[in-house]
């Protein structure tokens, strides 16, 4: 290559390199003159009500295990069939209240009365069969005394008389069994309480130990919950729980009364029977689900809505210098506290949480970390309302 055309190389390089700078230079103050004219990006801001936060606090944590189950009268009993019959007539249906001793029925007695009648003749015979041997027996003892017959023919008078006695005896009992028989057709309530079933109708025949009604006595209920034998081990007799039953909007109170010291077959669960307190309404059957209160202690707790858990370690979103801030948590125990004069479902906070600090509840949606807040005085709240 000449000298020449070297030269001509150079200086075409070193042209491009200038327009490329001078391009740049313009681009740059062309972004710059963009940008000012474009309004500054605004950081959203976020309304809170006082109602969004709760403060973190120690609180006396009642923990709890949730049970849940049918409710069942204590005493409860099966009126059935003692002897086969015809349902002659039946006296009350279902709901109606019964007193112990009280007559509900009767069964059909016209086969039972016959056959009282037939036991009490034979036991007539064998009374008379009786008779008769008792006085062959002392006639034969003159005899034997006065010589005209043998010791052996005295024995044999003894034993008729035995058996004559051991006939009558087996007669009496067999008339005192038709006798019950015929008391048995009688249908008699063994508790009191109230027809919960009538499980025949009049006129139809049943045999032995057929159900004919049932009675329950609804002064003493219990709930029977299956619990898991992990948890079993902190239920102690005497524990106290909240029940919801269906149908009423007030819960109603139980202790725990027994635990049943053998588990399910199948299941391996153990059933605990809850006393519950007396009311009015209740009735066998109904469903009922709560809460046993086997432990109460201080720790600091949130509402069990607090804790959010969308990401991989357990959250909650905190106020920290007027602005959002993502505190990752330790959580433990769950149960129930006291909070601003409502009770509530909580979560004990073991790491990651000081007491007083004002925590976003669960109602409040989802806020960016580092999002600045602004929270509304009571009174600006009570008058936006």
């Amino acid at each position: 290559m000449t000298k020449r055309k070297l030269k001509w190389a150079i200086g075409g390089i070193v042209l491009l390199l200038v327009l490329g700078l001078v391009g740049s230079r313009l681009n740059a103050k062309r972004q710059a003159r963009v940008a000012a004219a474009q309004p500054a990006k605004v950081v959203q801001s976020y309304d809170l009500a006082p109602a969004d936060l709760v403060a973190a606090g120690n609180q006396e944590l009642v923990r709890t295990l949730a049970v849940s189950g049918g409710l069942k009268a204590v005493n409860s009993a099966f009126i059935k069939a003692k002897v086969a019959a015809e349902v002659k007539s039946l006296t009350v249906r279902e709901g109606d209240a019964v007193k112990a001793g009280q007559v509900l029925g009767q069964l059909d007695t016209s086969e039972l009365t016959l056959r009282v009648s037939q036991a009490e003749q034979t036991a007539a015979s064998s009374r008379a069969q009786l008779d008769i041997a008792k006085r062959a027996l002392e006639n034969n003892r003159a005899l034997v005394a006065q010589g005209f017959i043998s010791p052996t023919g005295l024995e044999t008078s003894i034993s008729n008389e035995a058996s004559a006695r051991a006939n009558y005896g087996a007669a009496q009992a067999a008339a005192d069994l038709a006798r019950k028989a015929l008391a048995d057709a009688q249908l008699v309530a063994p508790i009191s309480g109230t027809v919960s079933q009538r499980l025949v109708q009049v006129g139809e025949r049943v045999s032995i130990d057929t159900r004919l009604i049932e009675v329950v006595d609804l002064s003493r209920i219990e709930l029977e919950a299956a619990v898991t034998p992990e948890d079993v081990a902190d239920v102690r007799v005497g524990q106290t729980a909240r029940l919801e039953i269906d149908g009423y909007r007030e819960p109603v109170e139980a202790t725990v009364a027994r635990i049943n010291p053998s588990t399910q077959a199948g299941t391996r669960a153990v059933m605990v029977y809850l006393s519950v307190k007396p009311h009015p309404g209740l009735r066998q059957g109904l469903f009922a689900r709560g809460t046993v209160e086997v432990q109460r202690r201080t720790a600091l707790v949130v509402p069990a809505g607090v804790v959010r858990v969308d990401q991989a370690r357990p959250y909650v979103m905190a106020i920290a210098e007027g602005r959002i801030a993502y505190k990752p948590v330790t959580v433990g125990a769950r149960g129930e506290a006291v909070i601003n004069g409502t009770r509530e479902s909580v979560v004990e906070i073991t790491q990651g949480l000081a007491a007083g600090t004002q925590v976003l509840r669960g109602t409040v949606g989802q806020l960016r970390d580092g999002s600045p807040v602004s929270i509304a005085s009571p009174a600006s709240a009570a008058a936006a309302r």
